[in-house]
């Protein structure tokens, strides 16, 4: 049985938000960050909260056998595409060497089930319909450390008899319909640094690149709300536990929205003209990727909620505009 969880990085965006159905569902939520980039507001009440980073193996031992944990959702990483670019040993410390810290904590405790949180950079770029069959070949060092997390994981669940699911998100938006929690800082997040822009009063947006072979020359993806993402993570949590099973699985709406399609849409909710600024190509950047999420809806008997670009650009602004 699932009882009592432990979420790294869950004073982060998407932790937060996993947090929240996790409490819903009755569950004993504990949280791991050490707001490098994590917030305390985003931590909840009915949460029990150390500060520390994953790559204190001992104090996360502590914690783990403390408070009989038998579930662990690990989202503790640093995430930017471009700035995986500039310091690569940054990611490699506490992505890779973090996650193998967390995972030596792990052993001879009642530790059961480990959900990861991967990404689809690990996929090689340009396909339109990425099953989890499909080639990999990270373009960015973001991606690579991710593959290497995967690889470690396998390795270690297979060995200690741990069940695992690795959740390969496509790109994360929007904020919780309850109003309490969104996303507060900006990074790479094309939908965050939109809600940002439209509510100033001369609004400018950069765009990396424009000239891609896509309908409209700019960079395609697949965004999810960042809620649906967050209720993958709980069913897919009961399941491997259900079933002592374990499973690699994309998290997308299987859906192409182009940046140009993205600033449109906040454009006309704001009702704000943004003034576009065209910049070069960034590296590690990729062209277009669209999930394939048919293993997903056929292992947990998924249905998203919040599948529409309306409603993910307009919880993002009704977050910025409570925040600001």
């Amino acid at each position: 049985m699932v009882k009592n969880i432990l979420i790294t990085g869950g004073a982060g965006y998407i932790g937060s938000h996993t947090a929240e159905i996790l409490i819903k569902n009755k569950k004993k939520v504990f949280i791991v960050d050490d707001l490098s980039t994590g917030y305390k507001k985003l931590i909840l009440k009915k949460t029990k909260f150390y500060k520390t980073s994953i790559l204190n193996k001992k104090k996360l031992k502590n914690i783990i056998v403390q408070n009989n944990i038998d579930s662990i959702i690990h989202l503790a990483a640093v995430l930017s595409v471009g700035e995986s670019e500039k310091k690569p040993k940054k990611y490699n410390r506490i992505n890779v060497e973090g996650t193998k810290k967390l995972l030596e904590s792990i052993k001879n405790t009642k530790v059961k089930n480990l959900i990861f949180s991967s990404t689809c950079a690990v996929y090689k770029d340009g396909f339109t319909n990425v099953n989890e069959k499909t080639m990999l070949g990270p373009k960015s060092v973001y991606g690579v450390t991710k593959l290497k997390c995967e690889k470690i994981i396998k390795i270690f669940c297979k060995k200690n008899k741990l069940n695992y699911g690795i959740l390969r998100y496509f790109n994360v938006a929007g904020a919780s319909i309850s109003g309490k929690i969104g996303q507060i800082n900006k990074g790479d997040q094309l939908f965050k640094n939109l809600s940002v822009e439209v509510l100033k009063k001369k609004p400018i947006f950069k765009i990396y690149g424009t000239k891609y072979k896509t309908k409209d020359g700019t960079c395609i993806r697949d965004y999810i709300h960042v809620s649906d993402i967050s209720d993958i993570h709980y069913k897919v949590l009961l399941k491997i536990n259900n079933y002592n099973t374990s499973i690699v699985l994309n998290c997308g709406y299987g859906k192409g929205i182009s940046v140009s399609d993205a600033i449109k849409s906040f454009s006309k909710y704001a009702n704000k003209n943004l003034k576009i600024v065209k910049l070069p190509n960034r590296k590690g950047d990729m062209i277009k990727v669209i999930s394939n999420n048919s293993k997903l809806k056929k292992f947990i008997k998924w249905k998203p909620k919040f599948n529409n670009l309306n409603k993910i650009v307009k919880s993002c602004i009704i977050w910025e505009r409570k925040i600001n």
